[in-house]
């Protein structure tokens, strides 16, 4: 159809705007270029030459009549217009299914809380490593200054809570009054065993325990032992162990299975290792802080 050829590119011009200001001349010399190049003398073996040679003649001719060449620039401009706004929609459709695409990853992206309280478990766990690396150094500092050979003794650290062992005098110097709540970590006596032996020899372990509370006699094979794991014992930081010397007299004292491991002593004032706790806590608020910062 003529309506859909650009009779300038027919000719080798330039179209649109720049067509629009060609002169007469300049699109004559155009056509007489085109002519020697198209003519059907020039092109015996093509057997479109003719058809081609008619088509530049008639984009000369509506060219060269000011008419038509007028309203083929109207409709050149008309087109170009509608190409703009096709392609202006089709940038503000475009636009569009990017914020859909936008919004649909926002509404499946990870809820910002969850990530929050994955990276506060995440820290949490970091500095349980941390704290209980710092006991482990401060138990070996504390196990440096005893260090008897250990025996022997798992039979006789059961729990002996429903009777069964022999009474002996000992001296209450080695003897060590250990305390929990029962809100965390309950201790047996082969755990308690396990923290004190730290410490140098345990000889006997003896367990009472109530529904809210437990406790629990340590026999030390030293006093020196007994002395070191009244300066350091914690236990579990959920349910800490609170640790005293049964009483600081040395005389002998004789108790068995029916020992009454509440007996009368010195009043229960400070938890163990009150110090080693409060740096333990100053760690853990620098790591709040440090979290907060990464939030």
């Amino acid at each position: 159809m003529d309506g859909e050829v650009d009779h300038y590119a027919v000719l080798g011009l330039p179209s649109g705007e720049e067509g629009a200001k060609l002169s007469e001349k300049e699109i004559k010399k155009a056509y007489k270029l085109k002519a020697l190049e198209l003519h059907p003398d020039k092109r015996p073996d093509d057997p479109n030459a003719h058809d081609n040679f008619q088509k530049l003649t008639t984009s000369y001719a509506i060219l060269n009549d000011e008419k038509a060449r007028k309203l083929l620039d109207d409709l050149l401009r008309v087109k170009r217009e509608k190409f703009q706004r096709q392609s202006q929609q089709d940038s503000k459709r475009r636009k569009m299914m990017s914020d859909l695409e936008e919004r649909e990853r926002n509404a499946f992206a990870p809820d910002p809380s969850l990530r929050a309280r994955e990276e506060e478990e995440r820290i949490a766990r970091k500095l349980k490593e941390e704290i209980a690396r710092i006991r482990a150094m401060s138990r070996n500092k504390g196990s440096a200054t005893t260090t008897p050979p250990k025996k022997d003794t798992a039979a006789r650290g059961r729990n002996n809570t429903d009777g069964g062992g022999s009474g002996r005098g000992l001296d209450k110097g080695k003897v060590l009054k250990v305390s929990w709540e029962k809100t965390g970590e309950d201790y047996t006596a082969q755990r308690l065993r396990e923290i004190f032996e730290e410490f140098g020899v345990v000889e006997d372990v003896v367990i009472k325990s109530s529904k809210k509370k437990g406790s629990a006699l340590v026999v030390m094979g030293s006093k020196d032992a007994a002395v070191a794991a009244t300066g350091n014992v914690l236990g579990d930081l959920s349910n800490p162990l609170l640790v005293l010397p049964l009483e600081p007299a040395s005389s002998p004292v004789s108790f068995g299975v029916e020992a009454n491991v509440e007996t009368d002593g010195p009043k229960l004032s400070n938890l163990v290792g009150a110090g080693y706790q409060a740096f333990e806590e100053s760690v853990l608020e620098k790591l709040k802080k440090a979290a907060q910062r990464q939030k």
